[in-house]
């Protein structure tokens, strides 16, 4: 099969010219090359964080000796940097036009923070300063990241072209863990080669990056829109209904989304497996993730993107019921994977396709990293929460609260993105925001 070919400028689906740093621009099977470039880059990057992160809460707790509650809290903090960087990255990239020169300081930063954690020497300040400096490399390029995927993509194929960009960025997270794995049965306790490797793997992420993704610049019929406070236009669509919907949904159903070490901790502590599978977690999940989540971004395409966002959190449900189980055995760990993977699939990406279908192109990146951080800070919110029941009440009854508290946030955000006023409004608002089609939002 013969890829085809795209043009140095063609009008996008919002009615702007998309201007393409290269002359021509393949792609393949209608997926534009600039999103499997980007996805390449984040498998490659994910197998350099996701060797790390898998490790971090036994790192935290027997190398560096913190608590559940001090895990929680370094988890929470971790999640909320997202709101202020992601915003700074995506202000930047929309004001200047230049997606790929502000996700590639992203890109760097997180790289470079593996030989820091190598440096830190076990010191718990300098090893989560370093780690926090990690997340703020990922939260500032996460925006910018996504509006390249959403501009290199036509309306009716985001879900797809987001899911493929996924699917790819999941191989890295299958990858990375098992190599932690391999490298903790190897030399055991020596995080310090995991942290070289990581390096070294974040370094070729980096390279396809610079070498292979194109900016997509885009010259609005108002030129003048450029120079306007975009951040201050962000703030203007929250008073819309469409928009403010959105970040109501990821608020509301992140504040009750207990953080994927705290899930992965609590299901241990109830099995008594050995610490030493513990990456193998990840690595459950994120094979679910990967052959799910082409399949139901085009599922989302076709049925509608909130449905398959919200049924994701049907699953998360299923995943909290699963460690309600006294004493769970391997069924159970299997089961509880294959839930959290397919939660993951129907969720991660579909926001942002959900969002990315009715935010004016100029202001793209900062409405999706307004999205990201609100849906951060709910996040660290979370886990304070989480971690303060469960000092105070254990796991089990931390769970039962938030099981419950996640039902009554689905049926919230189920009214707010399903109910017909909504749509409505959706269609009133496309000559303001941008078009749209009613069934894939």
């Amino acid at each position: 099969m013969y890829p085809s070919l795209r043009t140095r400028r063609q009008v996008s689906a919002e009615g702007d010219r998309v201007n393409f740093d290269q002359p021509e621009q393949r792609s393949w099977r209608g997926i534009d090359s600039n999103v499997f470039a980007l996805g390449f880059t984040s498998m490659f990057t994910d197998i350099s964080s996701e060797m790390v992160n898998p490790i971090v809460p036994i790192y935290l707790t027997y190398q560096l000796g913190f608590s559940i509650f001090q895990i929680a809290v370094f988890t929470g903090i971790y999640s909320g940097i997202t709101a202020l960087t992601s915003l700074f990255g995506a202000t930047i990239a929309d004001r200047l036009n230049r997606y790929k020169e502000v996700a590639g300081v992203g890109y760097s930063v997180s790289a470079f923070c593996k030989l820091g954690l190598l440096l830190s020497r076990n010191a718990w300040v300098a090893a989560t300063g370093f780690l926090y400096l990690d997340r703020t490399g990922k939260a500032m390029r996460t925006a910018p990241r996504d509006a390249l995927i959403s501009l290199s993509s036509s309306r009716d194929r985001l879900g797809e072209s987001f899911g493929v960009h996924r699917a790819l960025d999941t191989t890295g997270a299958v990858i990375g863990p098992l190599l932690a794995f391999a490298l903790l049965l190897l030399a055991p306790g020596k995080f310090s080669t995991i942290f070289v490797v990581s390096f070294c793997v974040a370094l070729v992420g980096l390279a396809i990056f610079l070498l292979f993704v194109r900016n997509r610049a885009v010259e609005t019929a108002d030129a003048a829109k450029k120079n306007r406070v975009i951040l201050r236009d962000v703030l203007r669509l929250l008073k819309k209904r469409p928009y403010a919907s959105i970040c109501f949904a990821g608020v509301a159903l992140g504040l009750f989304t207990i953080a994927d070490p705290l899930v992965y901790l609590a299901f241990q502590r109830a099995s008594k497996l050995n610490l030493a599978f513990f990456p193998l977690f990840y690595v459950g999940t994120s094979v679910v993730y990967l052959i799910l989540a082409v399949p139901l971004g085009r599922l989302a395409d076709r049925i509608g993107r909130s449905y398959v966002f919200l049924g994701g959190y049907v699953f998360l449900g299923i995943v909290y019921s699963i460690l309600l189980i006294p004493s769970p055995g391997l069924i159970a760990l299997v089961l509880m994977l294959a839930m959290f993977g397919t939660y993951y699939a129907a969720t991660d990406g579909v926001l942002a396709a959900i969002a990315s279908a009715i935010l004016p192109v100029e202001i793209r990146t900062t409405g999706l990293a307004f999205l990201d951080g609100a849906v951060a800070v709910a996040g660290f919110i979370s886990a304070l929460l989480f971690g303060a029941l469960w000092s105070v009440l254990g796991p089990t009854d931390a769970v039962k609260v938030f099981l419950i508290a996640l039902a009554v946030a689905l049926v919230a955000a189920s009214f707010v993105l399903l109910s017909g006023p909504r749509r409505n409004q959706v269609a009133a608002t496309t000559s303001e925001l941008a078009p749209t089609t009613p069934a894939a939002v």
